[in-house]
């Protein structure tokens, strides 16, 4: 399994919980206790997330200090976290289509400058968007319209790519 980037990536991100103080620290958390008050977890539980995320590269811990107070952390996204934006953009809009909350949408990312709702999108390097049948599976520096191993996404469906 650690030839499968599925894999990898699920490994670094950690339990479920994890990918939720990540989601906090995108849109602006990043000290403890708003962790804790905003996802309603315990501390103990936050704090375990909190140095799962840091371990594996995508928040740092910086020191803080307001006067009079004891020397603390706050927690940022480094370049790596902040790649996933459109994988917690996608997870995102996923619940909110497949599994909405009986009360109604409960989030809406909007575009700040232009106001328009914020999607994720699968695209090839030279801007089409493309449909999950026409993505090809093969090794690193497969030529481009080369067929891979494999062939198109859809006869790998019974694998993770890995």
């Amino acid at each position: 399994m650690q030839n499968c980037p599925v894999a990898r990536t699920l490994a670094a991100l950690g339990p479920p919980s994890a990918v939720l103080v990540l989601s906090e620290a995108f849109f602006g958390t990043n000290r403890f206790g708003d962790f804790v008050r905003n996802l309603g977890m315990t501390e103990s539980a936050v704090t375990a997330r909190l140095r799962h995320l840091v371990d594996a590269g995508l928040l740092t811990r910086e020191p803080y200090q307001e006067p009079g107070q004891r020397t603390r952390y706050e927690y940022h996204l480094t370049k790596m976290g902040l790649d996933l934006a459109p994988t917690l953009v996608s997870l995102m809009e996923f619940g909110e289509t497949y599994l909405p909350h009986e009360e109604g949408r409960q989030v809406m990312l909007t575009h700040a400058r232009c106001g328009e709702r914020v999607t994720a999108q699968v695209r090839c390097a030279d801007g089409h968007d493309v449909a999950v049948d026409e993505i090809v599976m093969g090794p690193p520096g497969m030529q481009d319209g080369e067929e891979g191993d494999g062939g198109s996404a859809e006869g790998q469906r019974g694998g993770s790519g890995g």
